[in-house]
């Protein structure tokens, strides 16, 4: 036995000393591991970075460095990306659906990391996103690359970026059943029981880890103190349905603003939009430096009105409605400081921002109804709420809302204005957007499939390995004798009519000749070019199994002719199609 390269021994190894089943629960562990520990550094590293770059700030002033810093990290990212990695790192829940809808679930060795180093620079000098997305994606390719250096097949490698993403999520918020939800709800994997323990082993690791080696400086976290009032419920609904619509703006501002900086043909220009934007917008609102994690500390421990430090605001702080004014302000430009920070060459993500906007929006809302009157309501529990309201409709995922918050509060007592919240939310943007931010792009290009079980079985069917060549051809010269010589030696009905250069040029159906085929007086007067005539579909090589289900569909024929450029290559056959995706749904469905 060679033993020349050693993936290829440990995988001989493996498959004789263990058993499938029990090496994904080996691997799932090994993943949780790994990507829990890159997002305790990535959340770390940035805290401490953070740290370091403001401390001394006034809060009573502005600071000048506010208006350095942001350019400066995202030139720096800039700078990484385009001459160290050299290929595209942002939006990275993206990144991962398009890998598993159109790229067999491979994701590149260089997301192992690439994401950390980029988000570090980005948010670490203040870019206004968050580090889940890109921790995800460093845990998705690390699930992804190790599941194939250990010759996994497609549905296992695809399971394996799950437990990466849940390992990620888990080590950064201490949310082990969020983490699965997140996978499940967002990344679309099937909810079986093969795929349901790996994802707990993961992120059930990823946690633990975090507990292990994460300080407490560095976790978001909060204790509900005050109890839910049942009286309260009419105004989680209201907050449901301003979160939703908080949620619309989000999405679409993002896509607007983004779009907009995007269409700027030169990266140099589109860098110093995005960052002389982004830093100009944090110089005036110092609440939108970074992920925001600091500010919903404030708000949840009751200490809302420190949202105006370090800005010109904050002599205006004991104002009601200056201060209202002022939350409005940030609300309505967090989302444009997100998009310009990503669009100017940023690497981050939406979870932070929408948890932020949620928050702030909660804790507006909540002070408003109470300074009008109508109610004394708690402004620590309104904001967690508005929190998962905002990420549920945003991301269209109020599962893994719900429990996200639910585990940041250590427990489920706060669980009915949650679930309250998130659905109403949810519900609001649905009237209005079909898809999450996430998928927005994805399906406008056709590249969504995750979401789609059918499409995505198609997707793994490869045109090139169901053309059938057993079809004899003809030339159209040929006379009906010639022709009846070719039908004796053929095993099919179908004759492809072809030139001396190998063009297509129609078929022949035996059932269309049958009642001439026997007529010796017509062997050498009747011609094949009579004969022949052009069936409508044609299928192109370069065609989705998508496309040609829907020709099959549309068509009465059982099999469709090959082309590659107008040259004959074979027939593609209705039900070697139907056999091969049973085959796939067999397997996607093995538990």
């Amino acid at each position: 036995m060679s033993t020349g390269n050693p993936t290829i021994w440990l995988h001989k190894w493996r498959v004789k000393h263990i058993s499938h089943r029990n090496f994904v629960l080996i691997l799932s562990l090994v993943i949780g591991l790994v990507s829990g520990l890159a997002a305790v550094v990535l959340k770390n590293t940035v805290h401490y970075t953070h740290e370091l770059l403001t401390r001394g700030f006034d809060a009573e002033s502005g600071n000048l460095l506010y208006l350095a810093y942001p350019l400066f990290g995202i030139a720096l990212t800039v700078f990484f990306v385009r001459y160290f990695i050299k290929d595209n790192i942002s939006h990275g829940v993206s990144l991962i659906l398009y890998a598993i809808s159109r790229n067999n679930s491979h994701l590149k060795p260089h997301n192992s990391y690439s994401s950390m180093v980029a988000s570090t620079l980005t948010v670490g000098f203040g870019g206004s996103v968050g580090l889940e997305a890109p921790i995800v994606l460093t845990g998705a390719s690390i699930g992804s690359n190790l599941a194939r250096i250990m010759r996994m097949d497609y549905r296992t490698i695809t399971l394996m970026i799950g437990c990466g993403a849940a390992g990620a999520i888990a080590g950064i918020f201490k949310a082990p059943i969020a983490a699965v939800v997140f996978a499940l709800e967002v990344l679309m994997l099937d909810l079986t029981m093969a795929s349901l323990i790996p994802l707990l082993i993961s992120a059930v690791t990823g946690a633990t880890l975090s507990a292990f080696l994460m300080g407490n400086a560095v976790l978001f976290s909060f204790t509900v103190s005050d109890p839910f009032n049942l009286g309260n419920i009419p105004f989680y609904i209201l907050l449901g349905m301003v979160t939703g619509l908080v949620s619309l703006y989000f999405t679409r501002a993002n896509m607007f603003v983004e779009g907009k900086i995007e269409s700027l043909k030169r990266p140099l220009s589109r860098m110093l939009v995005g960052g002389i934007g982004v830093s100009l917008l944090i110089f005036l609102l110092p609440p939108l430096y970074g992920e925001g994690y600091e500010i919903l500390t404030d708000i949840l421990n009751g200490r809302g009105d420190a949202i105006v430090n370090n800005s010109f605001f904050y002599p205006f702080r004991e104002n009601h409605w200056l201060f209202m004014g002022f939350l409005l302000l940030v609300m309505f430009f967090k989302v444009i400081a997100m998009a310009s920070t990503t669009a100017g060459g940023g690497v981050g993500g939406v979870f932070a921002p929408s948890l932020f906007m949620g928050g702030v929006t909660g804790f507006f809302t909540a002070r408003f109804i109470n300074h009008l009157g109508f109610g004394h309501l708690p402004e620590s529990n309104f904001a967690l709420a508005g929190m998962a309201g905002v990420m549920a409709a945003v991301m269209h995922a109020p599962l893994t809302a719900i429990f996200l918050i639910a585990e940041i509060t250590g427990g489920y007592s706060f669980f009915i204005p949650l679930i309250i919240t998130s659905t109403i939310s949810y519900l609001t943007i649905n009237l209005y957007e079909s898809h999450s931010i996430y998928t927005k792009r994805l399906a406008a290009r056709g590249d969504l499939i995750t979401h789609d079980k059918d499409k995505a079985v198609l997707s793994r069917l490869s045109i090139g390995k169901l053309i059938e060549t057993n079809f004899l051809p003809v030339s159209p010269d040929a006379s009906l004798g010639e022709l009846v010589k070719v039908i004796a030696a053929s095993e099919r009905n179908v004759f492809p009519v072809v030139d001396s250069e190998n063009n297509f040029l129609g078929v022949v159906f035996i059932n269309e000749i049958r009642n001439i085929m026997f007529n010796h007086e017509l062997y050498d007067t009747t011609f094949v070019r009579n004969l022949m005539f052009m069936p409508e579909p044609l299928v192109s090589i370069d065609e989705t199994m998508e496309d040609v289900a829907a020709k099959f569909h549309e068509s009465p024929h059982y099999n469709l002719p090959v082309l590659d450029r107008g040259k004959y290559v074979g027939f593609v056959s209705r039900a070697n199609v139907f056999s091969a995706y049973r085959k796939l749904v067999k397997e996607y469905s093995q538990d």
